[in-house]
């Protein structure tokens, strides 16, 4: 059994009436032959990484390279338990969470790269968040992370999760819609509802460009790990609200490629454009790097 694209995932699945995650994991054991059991495993150890890198800058700064985004999730976590802020308690949970993630990220420490370390703070956050609100059983969790790592997948296959080859799009991006593919699974939604999560997460990132300043996978990858972590739950409302994508995934993943390969080389994770090539990001490279 396997699949090539987001739609033979998604008929595989409806043949059999049973959730994305059973095709992906009844595939992921014929790959690497390991039994079911070792693949749980596996994936709760990750989680267990996610859930890490997840809380460990709430309360502490973590010391970055050039201190771009140092202490920047302890502030905004203690923002969010003020409880008066204006998107609630849980999407500024959701974020605090996200720009942990890529705080430790910064600081060298131990994350899960999902899909790349860039975009390590997406799928954590919302996933996270997700169990912690709805009270779900571990393995209704981990389900949803395969059907997550399904989506992603089936996009590093048929085009690419690399913010040097297809922009932030292809990283944080790909992140959101399959965090939005886990959320739905996770809130109980129908497997077209994951479906069209995934579609929606992507269209509202299309052509985002990679542009770290000074070259760190700091800023504004941090903020965009939060801002597509919001991403993924909201396109996953509208997927469970029965907002219907009218472009088919896969041509949607096919899009996000050709765009991302139309991008300019200086839009691509070189550092010499957006917002990284302004003056004030030229100046922060130099103060860090020398001239």
């Amino acid at each position: 059994m396997s699949y090539n694209s987001i739609q033979e995932l998604f008929n595989l699945a409806e043949e059999r009436d049973v959730p994305l995650s059973q095709i992906v994991l009844e595939t992921e054991s014929v790959l690497t032959e390991r039994s079911n059991e070792d693949i749980y495993n596996e994936m709760e150890r990750r989680y267990e990484v996610m859930k890490s890198s997840a809380k460990n800058a709430l309360f502490e700064s973590r010391k970055t390279a050039g201190g771009l985004i140092e202490g920047i999730t302890k502030t905004h976590y203690s923002y969010t338990l003020k409880g008066d802020t204006l998107s609630g308690d849980f999407i500024n949970k959701v974020m605090s969470r996200a720009l942990s993630c890529s705080e430790v990220n910064a600081s060298m420490g131990k994350i899960c790269a999902a899909p790349t370390a860039g975009s390590c703070g997406i799928i954590p956050a919302v996933v996270i968040s997700l169990e912690e609100a709805l009270n779900l059983p571990k393995k209704d969790v981990l389900d949803a992370l395969l059907s997550a790592s399904g989506i992603g997948a089936v996009i590093t296959k048929n085009a690419t999760v690399a913010g040097a080859e297809g922009g932030c799009q292809a990283e944080c991006g790909v992140a959101a819609a399959m965090a939005a593919c886990a959320a739905v699974q996770m809130k109980g939604g129908t497997r077209r509802q994951c479906i069209n999560a995934v579609s929606i997460a992507l269209m509202n990132v299309m052509g985002l460009v990679c542009d770290p300043v000074a070259g760190l996978v700091q800023v504004p990858c941090a903020q965009r790990n939060a801002s597509q972590a919001v991403n993924a739950i909201i396109s996953a409302d509208m997927a469970l609200a029965g907002m219907e994508s009218i472009i088919p995934v896969d041509q949607i993943i096919d899009a996000m490629y050709k765009v991302g390969k139309m991008l300019p080389m200086e839009l691509k994770e070189t550092a010499k454009g957006g917002i990284a090539h302004t003056p004030a990001g030229k100046e922060i490279f130099n103060k860090i790097f020398g001239k």
